[in-house]
């Protein structure tokens, strides 16, 4: 089992990393939570999750491990896989997984794309005794945009890789940009995007 990786961040991209360790680069697949903390960074440490299945082995990468262990408390639930998984740490952070989870906020659950009433209830029915042993850890975080990026191009990639079809996220992120302005940091334009397609 691979717990985590620590080296230079030779590519970044919303969805992914490649981590370099002395000229061996590992794909890690990445939630929209952990892009915004190692967005700026060129190097740093990555909690990692090893999914095994028949026909491949996928790396999924956290900067924090309370991000880690709500992944695998989601994934360990029938029906949710590591792309689920994924998405609603994508839309949500931790923390607001947790809350929703605890006070059964299935509305908030179910806004995730991809997660339909049935599964929201599933999750919470499977994680609340767990989660409410858990205090919620209190946190901000500075979400900035990188200047020179085009936003644009960078959340239709995103959204396109997280398996949204191109026409749709494209009328989408317009209608975001046209509301918000160029301020809309590119984390925000995804999860608003997630939550309208």
């Amino acid at each position: 089992m691979i717990t985590y990786l620590q080296g230079t961040f030779a590519e970044i991209d919303p969805t992914y990393l490649v981590v370099d360790i002395n000229g061996l680069a590992y794909h890690v697949n990445i939630s929209l939570t952990t892009y915004s903390h190692v967005k700026n960074l060129k190097a740093g440490k990555i909690h990692t999750h090893l999914h095994v299945k028949e026909d491949a082995h996928a790396l999924y990468g956290f900067f924090e491990l309370s991000e880690r262990k709500r992944f695998k408390q989601l994934i360990s639930i029938s029906g949710v896989g590591p792309t689920t998984g994924l998405m609603v740490l994508s839309s949500l952070t931790a923390e607001e997984l947790h809350s929703a989870i605890v006070n059964s906020d299935v509305k908030t659950i179910s806004s995730v794309k991809g997660i339909g009433q049935k599964t929201a209830q599933r999750i919470i029915l499977e994680l609340k005794d767990k989660l409410s042993k858990e205090e919620l850890a209190n946190r901000d975080v500075a979400i900035t945009l990188n200047p020179g990026n085009t936003l644009k191009s960078e959340a239709l990639s995103a959204l396109t890789t997280l398996g949204i079809g191109k026409p749709a996220a494209e009328k989408t992120i317009d209608k975001i940009l046209n509301e918000k302005g160029d301020e809309i940091s590119l984390e925000e334009l995804i999860k608003l995007a997630l939550k309208r397609v």
